[in-house]
């Protein structure tokens, strides 16, 4: 019986594996595939897990894949079950009490459920825990294995994960957590699970957080405190992971920065033009969960069909990160192409006269993957044309033109003033969206009865008002406006400046509405220089010599944008909105080509991990993509929740509902 965590690494002599395949392969191969008594007759093993450890394992694995590995039966460890006394037994469980009190009473007695049991832990144990098991004398012999797998984040795609805190928003920022206990305690268990990241990549990062309001010129809140006390947590975690993990780095290998979403106000609420965000946006989704209603036959009732928009599907792969016009044009271009080529298609199309045999072979033959095929295609051919729909029936180009040019001052009242008059009936979301925007870049026109008026001319509800001022308790203490997109209702009647972004240098606008960009590609790029802002950022550990070079030396790039010079030219025709094409690009050029990273990792330099606390949003993820092929390090994205903008609003008019429980 061993107590100890994986010899694996993802910086051994063996291929390099994504962040995802890593989490796969250990669940897999480390616990499932190893468990075992090592008699023939009971190959097949039964899998016991709790509510926590069975969102990583079905973030991670499909159940096909955990049926490979001889398990028969999946089970909840707070459910009654069926004694299986030949069978071994897999426990991948939180260490808690009430876990513990379980397995003992399985596995004590006489008669125990099951033959052996293998215990893994998704987090580190205490010692008296460990000590309870071991000192009864009646389940120590059954044990096979007792053992920290240290893995309790969940992989939400190939390059982000989630420590599954949906309140993280309001259990640290809203009014009532200013004096709150539970701050501290959800700030552990957040830690806790990122740490068992690096615990479980065999990572050991140069810490970096957001300093608020710790440069002494005002007295910093606790909402200011939340980034430096995750970092002083998850530095913590992982200077014990130093001394108990073998073979764990001694020195730094990656970099994580910790910020929360004060950094960015403008993103979650922003409309993103991108086919993914567009589908979080405007599509009632389910999570990455498509629901399409198909009718087999005319007359007959449609019949519901789900999809999952993830890494599986080589269309969703390929669009996910293009502008929703230039998808729409692939899809379209991609669907003629494939029914003039595939014999199926061909067939199928006739004008209904008799097919001969030799045609009716031919279509048999091409059938199977026509299907598949077809049914890749015609999907996601269904959802852009139900986002476009949406585009046009809400006015969303004329809204989304309002937004942006605010966010760059290149509006103002006006401007406002006239989108809401001829779009009294869009959404009324996207109105308050449009006014928390307006809000965030022209605070002086929310004084007084100012705020009244607008919530009015806007048809919005008085409580709406309640979202807009609730963005205060997110900005912190010494936000700077221009950079952050915060604001104050405090307003300085100085003329001032209403642009709170710059246009980025080298990015040539191909198609419109792309003009906006998350602060985070901004600051990671200046993370992967070495130049973060000192007054802003601050780090946990000096990071060595060795690994400041490590960092560094694949980032030669930086200056180029990411697969400029070989975009494919996008014929533009008549299915392509007059919106959606070039503003100043006359050749062609498609800006935003996929930024797939599947190609080759092996040549990638030190990975960089980053976490926002409080959720975070499609474009942060896309940028993320984006910067891995661009600074060639393998960018992961985590953050307690991700979150689209309905979420996130609701969210933000909870942080000032008074104590919760949770």
């Amino acid at each position: 019986m061993s107590c100890t965590d994986s010899d694996s690494s993802s910086h051994g002599n063996g291929d390099y594996k994504t962040f995802r395949q890593i989490s796969r392969d250990r669940l897999l191969y480390e616990m499932l595939k190893s468990s075992s008594s090592g008699d023939a007759r009971s190959s097949w093993k039964v899998l016991i897990m709790d509510k926590v450890t069975v969102k990583v394992m079905s973030a991670s694995c499909k159940m096909t894949d955990i049926t490979d590995q001889g398990v028969s039966l999946v089970e909840d460890i707070f459910k009654r079950r069926q004694p299986m006394p030949s069978m071994d037994v897999i426990y991948f469980i939180q260490p808690i009490k009430e876990n513990l009190i379980m397995f003992l009473s399985d596995m004590s007695g006489r008669e125990p459920l099951y033959k052996k049991a293998f215990i893994y832990f998704s987090c580190p144990a205490s010692k008296d825990l460990i000590s309870k098991i071991k000192s009864d004398m009646s389940v120590l012999p059954r044990i096979g294995a007792l053992r920290e797998m240290n893995l309790e984040y969940f992989p939400i795609e190939s390059q982000a994960f989630t420590t599954d805190h949906d309140r993280a928003l309001q259990d640290l920022y809203s009014q009532s957590a200013e004096n709150s206990r539970q701050v501290d305690a959800s700030l552990n268990i957040i830690a806790g699970r990122i740490s068992t990241v690096f615990a479980s990549m065999k990572e050991f990062p140069v810490v970096w957080y957001r300093a608020k309001g710790m440069d002494g010129s005002s007295a910093a809140t606790q909402r200011d405190l939340v980034p430096v006390k995750l970092a002083s947590a998850v530095w913590n975690c992982i200077t014990m992971y130093k001394t108990t993990i073998p073979n764990f780095p001694q020195t730094e290998t990656c970099e994580l920065l910790i910020v929360d979403r004060s950094l960015d106000l403008i993103a979650p609420i922003i409309h993103e033009w991108t086919y993914d965000a567009m589908c979080h946006d405007l599509l009632e989704l389910d999570g990455n969960k498509y629901v399409q209603e198909v009718v087999n036959k005319p007359g007959s009732e449609p019949q519901k069909k789900e999809f999952l928009l993830e890494d599986h599907d080589p269309v969703w792969l390929e669009m996910r990160h293009l502008h929703i016009a230039e998808a729409s044009e692939k899809l379209s271009d991609r669907m003629q192409n494939f029914m003039s080529k595939n014999k199926a298609a061909q067939l199928q199309q006739r004008d209904g006269s008799e097919l001969s045999t030799r045609e009716i072979q031919k279509m048999v033959q091409a059938l199977p993957q026509y299907n598949e095929q077809m049914e890749k295609l015609s999907l996601h051919v269904e959802i852009a044309g139900k986002i476009n729909k949406a585009i046009r029936d809400e006015g969303l180009r004329d809204l989304g033109q309002v937004e942006q040019d605010l966010v760059f001052g290149d509006a103002g009242t006006k401007e406002v003033i006239n989108c809401l008059r001829t779009y009294q009936d869009t959404k009324p979301e996207y109105k308050l969206r449009l006014m928390m925007i307006y809000a965030m870049t022209h605070p002086e026109k929310f004084e007084g009865d100012k705020a009244t008026k607008l919530m009015q001319l806007a048809k919005l509800p008085p409580e709406d008002m309640k979202v807009i001022q609730n963005i205060k308790l997110l900005e912190g203490s010494n936000s700077k406006k221009k950079h952050h997109g915060s604001f104050s209702l405090k307003f300085d009647t100085q003329k001032r400046n209403h642009a709170i972004r710059k246009d980025r240098t080298g990015e040539e606008e191909t198609w419109q509405l792309t003009r906006f960009y998350p602060m985070l590609e901004e600051l990671l790029e200046k993370l992967g220089k070495r130049e973060l802002p000192k007054d802003e950022y601050q780090c946990m550990n000096s990071p060595s010599s060795s690994s400041q070079s490590g960092s560094t030396h694949s980032t030669h790039d930086t200056s180029a944008r990411s697969g400029a010079a070989n975009h494919p030219h996008s014929r533009r025709s008549r299915r392509t909105a007059t919106w959606a094409k070039p503003r100043s690009s006359a050749d062609g050029h498609s800006s935003s080509a996929s930024t797939s990273t599947s190609s080759d990792f092996k040549n990638m330099g030190q990975r960089i991990f980053v976490f926002i606390i409080g959720g975070a949003t499609r474009s942060e993820l896309r940028v993320c993509h984006k910067l891995t092929a661009k600074l060639k390090r393998e960018v992961i994205l985590g953050s307690t929740s991700f979150d689209d903008p309905t979420q996130y609003i609701a969210k933000v008019k909870m942080l000032s509902e008074k104590g919760h429980s949770r």
